[in-house]
């Protein structure tokens, strides 16, 4: 990935060759959304992917008849980049000393307010120019539940049901800090002491619920918890990431801005594959939303 330097005196920061290790790798890191996502990266400034909204029609025939012709419903689902910059404010000192130190601890810094508005954006529903994230879709699954804490895994064999319906499977659930918490601390059974959420041996710091890996995010509000395919979800990343050292504005105070750019989109082409557990939900109000009549032309 490129990186610009528009001042000579900065030449120390960030080099050609560091801005993808010590700025885009770690923003994707430590971005949630990239961890439940395929991420694709792109060098174009749109991202396409065919979807095929209904399957042709097989037919059992006797032999020597004909085989009816059926066609497959093509459509289409796009992600435009959008651009995330992010702004940091460092002393002269610190930009012109070269150890690695001092230059892991600017790409730190930076990639930890993209990942941040990288999530808000993703989880959200951010008006333009950012893109439209998961809050925004309106044709996902829906698990509503009444309560508004939840004290069994009844809501996420729901969701993972719904998923495996569409001919996926939940790769990632992820959900508030304080949903979080409140899982955490309801046990499997009543008298018991052992938590509903279960532990990955091969990640101790991971939790898993029904078996499957749950992730916390700020992002991501107190009543709704995501059921995520990975292959049904997308993180485009365009290869063309800038990082620009300009210390004209903070001439009289010795210090230097230093902005990064990145552009990225969100790409959903099977929403009703993603799966929303709505707590304190109406479930019976979400099942007459969900009956529709038959098409008579499907």
């Amino acid at each position: 990935m490129a990186s610009t330097m528009t001042t000579t005196n900065a030449s120390a920061i960030l080099l050609p060759e560091q801005v993808g290790d010590l700025l885009i790798q770690p923003t994707l890191a430590g971005s949630v959304a990239a961890q439940v996502s395929t991420v694709i990266p792109t060098s174009s400034k749109e991202f396409r992917v065919p979807v095929v909204a209904r399957d042709p029609s097989a037919a059992w025939v006797a032999e020597g008849e004909e085989i009816p012709v059926s066609d497959a419903a093509l459509g289409e689902a796009s992600a435009t980049m959008a651009k995330l910059a992010g702004l940091s404010i460092i002393s002269n000192e610190l930009r012109d000393d070269s150890s690695p130190e001092a230059t892991a601890a600017v790409g730190a810094g930076l990639a930890r307010d993209l990942s941040r508005k990288l999530d808000q954006a993703f989880f959200g529903a951010l008006a333009a120019p950012a893109p439209a994230g998961l809050a925004s879709l309106d044709r996902v699954g829906r698990v509503p539940v009444a309560e508004t804490t939840l004290g069994n895994t009844d809501a996420f064999v729901g969701a993972m049901a719904g998923a495996e319906s569409q001919g996926t499977f939940i790769t990632r659930f992820v959900c508030s800090p304080n949903t979080m918490l409140n899982l955490a601390m309801v046990k499997k059974a009543e008298g018991s002491n052992e938590p509903l959420l279960q532990n990955d041996p091969t990640k101790p710091a991971q939790r898993l619920v029904a078996g499957v890996p749950i992730l916390t995010s700020t992002a991501v509000d107190d009543q709704t918890i995501w059921g995520l395919p990975s292959d049904r979800v997308y993180l485009v990343v365009r290869e063309d990431a800038e990082v620009e050292v300009d210390g004209s504005v903070f001439f009289t105070s010795d210090r230097s801005a230093i902005r990064a750019k990145m552009r990225v989109g969100f790409c959903f082409p099977h929403e009703a594959a993603i799966i929303k557990i709505e707590l304190g939900g109406d479930p019976e109000a979400a099942l007459r939303a969900a009956t529709v009549e038959e098409d008579p032309t499907a």
